[in-house]
């Protein structure tokens, strides 16, 4: 049996004021058409249907025109909500569309819904606050709910071999070592209150992760993200972005392979003073059509140089001067020199760093809660 793994959609996303929806649609009929390709048997989507826990009407009527695509080619659908997603939207009509072979999971419910196809059944669990399930971290909430799963599992009699694969949308971990970030994850993490551990999920075939933008296996587990099948920032410049073709078989998970998706436009980086820019788009043809951004090497001052660069690069997103985005780099650095990458910071301790700066005196530990609070608190609000 063949599934196809992908996940952020994040259909109706806005970068840099530009609209990303024809984009959206280039790359959800790639999809379709490789799934038609691959004769799949389902299409698994990891979360983060939409940007938004309301998207615009244009939003919602791509990804209804995908979906009524893949039903009419007789490929089901399987997803679960995102973070990013309203969990009692995405359940509207679950039950009745599920004889459509349109198989959703939005609000977490203490006994999760499965699929079973061929001698594969698949477990949904949608993102959920561990609020929702009277649980503290997220680790414990997933433990908590895929605790009632196994022991619906050993109440089951028979020897029936089936594999099992999980779809589900968190921060997991590998024994502490968090995923590669790209500048597109909009997430803040409070400490490890939002991680998840890799381990969690033993004795599922395959775990089919949404959340993380770029694709990567986790550990050596059979733990993937398949990674958003855009770029949606210029820390992604460079990537190649895909989905995940998942075999298989009566003896669990036979293989992985990555298919890789080729964008409409591209997102780069492009750098040289604004006439060689010039000069070079006008040499490019459909390329000068990506978003790029634009690091300009002139010394001296510019009028208006989006203006100019956009008559020949239309979708220019940004523009940054040569020397000036490395003085900030050092600023940054220098503020938290010794103390590790920012990147790999939770929001947490790098608000005690920054509290410890300007102050000359560490937190304590009551205003060390307070502000991890606050922060859970602005974390829960942005998600909807």
């Amino acid at each position: 049996m063949k599934l196809l793994h992908v996940a952020d959609l994040h259909i109706g996303k806005i970068v840099n004021e530009f609209s990303m929806l024809e984009d959206q649609k280039y790359i959800l009929e790639q999809i379709l058409q490789t799934a038609i390709v691959q004769k799949v048997d389902a299409i698994l989507i990891a979360g983060d249907l939409y940007d938004r826990s309301i998207p615009p009407a244009d939003a919602v009527a791509v990804f209804d025109h995908f979906l009524t695509q893949a039903l009419g080619h007789q490929i089901r659908m399987i997803m679960i909500a995102g973070n990013h997603d309203s969990q009692e939207r995405v359940s509207f009509l679950e039950d009745v569309l599920q004889g459509q072979g349109l198989y959703i999971s939005g609000v977490p419910k203490e006994e999760l819904k499965t699929v079973r196809l061929q001698n594969t059944e698949i477990v949904l669990l949608p993102f959920c606050k561990p609020s929702q399930v009277q649980c503290s971290t997220s680790e414990e909430a997933v433990r908590k709910l895929l605790s009632g799963y196994w022991e619906k599992e050993k109440e089951q009699t028979g020897d029936e071999k089936k594999s099992r694969i999980l779809v589900t949308h968190y921060f997991v971990t590998d024994s502490g070592r968090e995923p590669e970030l790209s500048d597109s994850e909009a997430t803040i993490h409070v400490g490890s209150l939002d991680n998840v551990d890799a381990s969690v999920f033993e004795g599922f075939d395959y775990v089919a992760l949404g959340h993380i933008h770029k694709k990567q296996q986790i550990g050596q587990r059979p733990v993937y993200y398949a990674g958003a099948p855009l770029k949606y920032s210029f820390g992604e410049a460079g990537s190649i972005k895909g989905m995940l073709l998942v075999t298989v078989g009566d003896e669990g998970l036979k293989r992985v392979e990555e298919l890789p998706l080729t964008p409409l436009h591209d997102m780069r980086k492009i750098k040289g003073t604004l006439q060689e820019l010039l000069k070079q788009g006008r040499e490019e043809g459909e390329k000068a059509l990506d978003y790029v951004q634009a690091c300009l090497t002139d010394e001296g001052e510019l009028i208006d140089p989006m203006e100019t660069l956009r008559s020949v690069y239309p979708n220019a997103m940004q523009i940054i001067r040569a020397g000036r985005e490395e003085i900030q780099m050092e600023f940054y650095a220098g503020a938290v020199a010794g103390r590790g990458s920012l990147r790999k910071r939770d929001a947490g301790s790098l608000f005690q760093d920054f509290y410890a700066e300007i102050k000359e005196q560490e937190m304590t530990e009551e205003q060390r809660h307070y502000i991890i609070g606050v922060i859970r608190e602005a974390k829960e609000r942005l998600e909807g």
